[in-house]
């Protein structure tokens, strides 16, 4: 598995693994955090790439949803910006849903993951 590391905000191969570990531990990966109610969503740079497929990107962004006792992968990138839209977007996904259904950020994601699952 190939290791990353951040150089201003673009991702640099780090094939020395005694360096890829020093900078991993002082690091500040995330790239964005927002709570709704009682759920978290968070974007961060992942340092591995997390693509299991031999061809395309890496996968190096990754955002998740926090939502009760639940974890959810809701989108991974190669980018920063693309990491910055995708949490925005799974972010108004859940307000839309919100706004739409009147129901709390919870139930938001429950119809918002079930939706992208059948995507």
């Amino acid at each position: 598995m190939s290791s990353y590391i951040l150089v201003d905000r673009r991702a640099i191969l780090c094939e020395d693994l005694e360096e890829w570990s020093r900078w991993l531990r002082s690091a500040d990966r995330r790239v964005a955090e927002t709570w709704i109610d009682d759920v978290r969503i968070s974007t961060v740079f992942l340092g591995l790439d997390h693509n299991p497929l031999p061809i395309g990107d890496p996968a190096l962004f990754e955002t998740m949803v926090f939502a009760g006792d639940s974890v959810f992968v809701a989108r991974r990138c190669f980018i920063w910006e693309e990491a910055e839209d995708g949490h925005a977007e799974v972010v108004a996904l859940i307000r839309a849903q919100m706004d739409l259904a009147q129901v709390n950020a919870a139930a938001a994601w429950a119809a918002v993951s079930a939706r992208l699952a059948a995507e």
